[in-house]
């Protein structure tokens, strides 16, 4: 078990209110799963991926990352959990504009403290694994919307984390550019990633092997689609 959430709350102060977000959340994900949680705006699903990805403690209840417990961790501990344990794929690809395909992707291994000529070598390396690798000294600005999501998604998964997060991972695309990095996320999957997806979108979800629904801050539902049932 890669990742295991039991009983999980969030509450939200705003003056003298409290706003419960997320209500008694219990979520186990497997070593190599894909799962995709989804729900409309509002639902709850920011606030768990937030908590998923350690950007946020839960008011109470229990989360464990690879059978070590994050609850009570220090801000400089989630920290290193974040740089080397989850790889987080965003809707905004938040590259440095000024920096190659190549110095974008090798950041996390800066902060890691990683050798220079290492950090290229591995920087290369995952860009080549996404289909990039005539793209390493392009800047942002030289690659189409679709080559920067994948660009972010090497940076994501150059330090090799436990888990891929990826959250609207194809909302700034446009439909064939979006597709393509689908493809590449079932791609890693049977690489053996984790991917942890959250969306909206029932056609993007649909790619996971299990859909999970949130709804009003709880579950309400979860899915197999119908082509990972018949493979099954």
């Amino acid at each position: 078990m890669i990742l295991e959430l039991h009983n999980i709350y969030k509450t939200y102060i705003q003056g003298k209110m409290e706003v419960p977000v997320l209500k008694d959340i219990s979520l186990s994900v497997n070593e190599g799963e894909y799962v995709a949680i989804m729900g409309p705006s509002g639902s709850g699903k920011t606030t768990l991926m937030n908590i998923i990805g350690c950007l946020d403690l839960p008011t109470s209840g229990t989360y464990a990352l690879a059978g070590e417990s994050i609850i009570g961790s220090s801000e400089s501990k989630l920290s290193e959990i974040r740089l080397n344990s989850i790889g987080f794929v965003f809707q905004s690809f938040h590259l440095l504009p000024r920096q190659s395909a190549a110095e974008n992707v090798a950041l996390p291994l800066l902060y890691a403290g990683v050798p220079k000529k290492e950090r290229r070598a591995r920087a290369v390396r995952a860009l080549e694994r996404v289909g990039l690798g005539d793209r390493v000294d392009f800047k942002p600005n030289q690659l189409s919307g679709g080559q920067c999501q994948r660009v972010a998604i090497a940076r994501a998964i150059v330090n090799n984390p436990k888990i891929l997060l990826a959250d609207e991972p194809t909302g700034a695309l446009d439909s064939q550019s979006g597709a393509q990095i689908m493809e590449l996320f079932q791609t890693l999957n049977d690489e053996g990633v984790t991917v942890v997806m959250i969306t909206h979108d029932i056609d993007v979800a649909n790619h996971a092997k299990r859909v999970l629904h949130i709804r009003d801050g709880q579950f309400a539902e979860q899915h197999i689609p119908e082509e990972k049932e018949a493979e099954a």
